[in-house]
């Protein structure tokens, strides 16, 4: 579907990127709000996606539909003026920057519905918005919930860092090490067995909030964005 159909192209691909890059900067920008410019000075408080493209995370996005992520951006807690509370914070904005693009995508999908979309009496250009604004509900839900697993490379692994007691933090730090496979492992599952344990996971809060947000359920809302 990816090189043949010039639809998902011109709707997938631009909705991918932006909502990665969104993602990312969000990072950056609470990060140097903080005190800690690491990230600015590196270039990644950006909304240009070639600075935060990671080519494992983003063609695991492509091929899964649910599944991604960027290169993580960098900062320096020594900057921090309490570095696990800066830690969390910088974390969250991640995930919660996905949830406002849901919000904002769902909103404009709801009015799209009152203009026809999904229905015989559509225009071309409405299906098309359509498609660019349900994928962005599903996609940033996606993002938001798959980033707040707490295993590394993944933002959870950072919000629990910053949640949890100092008496985890031997744990914590050998999960670094261990985390990357295990996600991995976890979404090549999907593809070699038929069963994901991570959208099993997911998929509750993606469906609550993909509805409550566009009032449309997702599997009617994945059909109609993924068609």
């Amino acid at each position: 579907m990816l090189f043949t159909d010039p639809i998902y192209l011109l709707s997938f691909l631009p909705v991918l990127l932006f909502s990665l890059t969104f993602h990312e900067a969000a990072h950056a920008w609470m990060s140097n709000r903080l005190g800690d410019p690491t990230a600015r000075m590196l270039g990644r408080l950006s909304l240009n996606p070639l600075v935060h493209l990671d080519v494992v995370g983003t063609l695991m996005l492509v091929m899964t539909g649910r599944f991604g992520w960027a290169k993580p951006v960098p900062f320096d807690p020594r900057n921090l003026a309490d570095p696990r509370r800066g830690m969390f914070k910088i974390a969250a904005a991640g995930p919660a920057s996905n949830l406002i693009l849901a919000i904002g995508c769902g909103m404009i999908v709801r009015i799209l519905i009152g203009y026809g979309w999904g229905t015989e009496i559509q225009s071309g250009f409405i299906h098309v918005l359509g498609k660019i604004f349900a994928m962005g509900v599903i996609m940033n839900l996606s993002l938001a919930f798959f980033n707040l697993i707490p295993l590394p490379p993944l933002d959870g692994s950072k919000i629990l860092m910053g949640l949890a007691p100092p008496a985890w933090d031997r744990a914590l730090f050998n999960l670094e090490r261990i985390g990357p496979p295990i996600l991995i492992g976890l979404i090549l599952m999907g593809f070699f067995v038929g069963f994901s344990p991570i959208w099993a996971v997911m998929s509750p809060f993606v469906q609550t909030l993909s509805f409550a947000f566009t009032g449309v359920p997702l599997n009617i809302l994945w059909a109609l964005a993924y068609a």
